[in-house]
């Protein structure tokens, strides 16, 4: 698997939410602050989003943003008109589409994908809102998962949920790569380092073997630079050491099976590398603040209330 579907893999597809937006006439709508990585796309119309803290973006038909942060955010036609909270508009939704106002000028289909909160530590280089033109080349994905998510949404036909939810996760991927073939200069982060051919490779030799045992010269090795090269422009580009990224994708991998397994504490932790339980508590503890047995308790009190 990839670094990208690795981290993406997170997401708890089981947890995402759809719905779509019909809107005519003279409309501003308010939403609270997402929970989770928010996703729309304009399949008709078009609109102003303001995102708390940024400037104003107009979207046109077929494009898409990506909402990173938990900030509250505005739709409008007007961004001069008082907005509606977004909970009176979906309250009466049917069929999975809120209805506001009279007309059918614009159309929109949103979605929330849930994620642990480990996922955030790979997740955080992303900026507060990511845009997509939908009318640029390499857009053709997206327009066709659009359309095939406004015919699923409404309809009532045996496996529309899941068939809504797998195109909610293609569009998700489909963005990212977008963003990434947009530009070269991201901020530093993990997601933007995978534009980097040589830091790619890095990453994927970390995440084909997280029980080896990594040095940076070995890395460099496998990469084909030089020691001091690598050190620093992995730094520069994930915002981290090597051997550092190689400790926070272990516990990223140790909490994944904490969460979803009941495998003894000692079994993970010599699948990833370590020699003894209390080597490996002492690494989960420096990334995660809690040991490993706090961290499946604490997992698995969530659950139960949910």
């Amino acid at each position: 698997m990839d670094p990208l579907s690795d981290v993406l893999s997170q997401l708890d597809s089981h947890s995402s939410v759809f719905a779509g937006l019909q809107a005519g006439g003279d409309w501003s709508i308010c939403f609270p602050a997402p929970e989770g990585i928010k996703f729309n796309a304009v399949i008709e119309g078009s609109c102003w989003l303001l995102v708390e803290g940024e400037r104003p973006i107009e979207l046109h038909q077929g494009d898409c943003f990506l909402l990173s942060k938990a900030r509250p955010f505005i739709l409008a036609s007007d961004l001069s008109l008082q907005p509606i909270d977004s909970h009176l508009v979906y309250r009466d939704a049917r069929n999975g589409i809120a209805h506001y106002r009279q007309g059918q000028g614009f159309f929109l289909i949103g979605g929330r994908f849930a994620y642990c909160d480990e996922a955030r530590l790979l997740l955080d280089g992303l900026p507060a809102v990511v845009t997509v033109n939908g009318q640029s080349g390499q857009a053709g994905v997206l327009q066709w998962a659009l359309q095939q998510l406004k015919t699923e949404l409404p309809s009532s036909l045996p496996g529309s949920s899941l068939i809504v939810r797998q195109l909610g996760h293609l569009m998700l991927v489909q963005v990212l790569r977008l963003y990434l073939a947009a530009s070269q200069e991201h901020p530093p982060g993990w997601l933007a380092a995978l534009s980097d051919p040589k830091i790619n490779a890095a990453i994927q030799a970390i995440h084909a073997e997280p029980e080896h045992r990594w040095t940076v010269n070995l890395l460099a090795r496998r990469v084909g630079m030089s020691r001091s090269t690598l050190a620093l422009r992995f730094k520069q580009k994930v915002g981290m050491g090597p051997l550092a990224y190689v400790l926070r994708w272990r516990m990223q991998l140790a909490s994944r099976e904490l969460r979803r397994h009941q495998g003894s504490i000692s079994s993970i932790a010599q699948a990833l590398g370590y020699d003894s339980d209390s080597a490996f508590s002492n690494a989960f503890k420096r990334v995660m603040a809690c040991s490993p047995r706090e961290y499946r308790l604490r997992q698995a009190a969530v659950a139960s209330v949910a």
